[in-house]
């Protein structure tokens, strides 16, 4: 990875058109972060988290500035390699867990792979036993609770064994129990060397982290 980053933001700007008023998501923000860093963003709503976390996980385009992910300036790079490098090297794990309601747990978690015109359900069995599901692989989501569908989505977002993972509220239909449960998982994770970035409004998540990250009105205040 060039220089040690994990991915590198220098000046990034982000707006949107909202008819003639244009909106400014996030601002001048530079921000690096080192291989298997562990770092929370936290800020109110509309602060600008989730566009942070959908730049980096090249989601999206910035307006203005730079950013390289793994080594590669991708703020200029072709649709095609930004998806390359999505499913090479970045995982997603969202708050709505967005499993498919009609394919099995096991199906579910293999889904990028069929993607990617690759099939290794034995890689997708190890994943599930990692997060304590392999008794549920023929399950469907909607019998799983919300905790064991969180996990199923995280064993979905490791499959292509990415370097970074982008958390966006993991835990936020979750219980304290099964959120505990999930962030525990994180830190396994990020031991193992995976580059975790949570966004999060929750205070005990946030002071898990190696590192804590403010946002306000788009900018990092600190």
């Amino acid at each position: 990875m060039s220089n040690g980053h994990a991915f590198r933001l220098e000046s990034v700007s982000k707006y949107y058109r909202r008819g003639s008023e244009t909106v400014t998501a996030v601002r001048d923000v530079s921000l690096n972060v080192p291989p298997g860093g562990y770092i929370a963003v936290v800020g109110h709503s509309g602060s600008g988290k989730t566009t942070l976390l959908n730049l980096i996980g090249c989601l999206d385009r910035p307006s203005e500035g730079r950013i390289m992910i793994n080594g590669e300036w991708i703020h200029e790079a072709r649709e095609a390699d930004l998806i390359r490098l999505r499913r090479s090297s970045i995982g997603f794990v969202f708050q709505q867990f967005f499993l498919i309601p009609t394919l099995s747990v096991l199906e579910n978690v293999m889904l990028p792979e069929l993607f990617s015109r690759r099939k290794n359900n034995g890689r997708a069995r190890e994943l599930l036993e990692m997060v304590q599901l392999d008794h549920r692989l023929d399950h469907l989501p909607g019998q799983l609770s919300g905790g064991e569908m969180q996990r199923v989505a995280i064993a979905r977002a490791l499959i292509n064994s990415p370097s970074i993972l982008l958390a966006d509220e993991p835990t936020g239909n979750l219980d304290s129990r099964n959120a505990e449960r999930i962030m525990g998982l994180f830190e396994q994770l990020n031991r193992n060397g995976v580059t975790v970035v949570v966004v999060t409004h929750n205070p005990n998540i946030a002071t898990g982290c190696d590192r804590m990250v403010h946002i306000e009105d788009g900018r990092i205040i600190s």
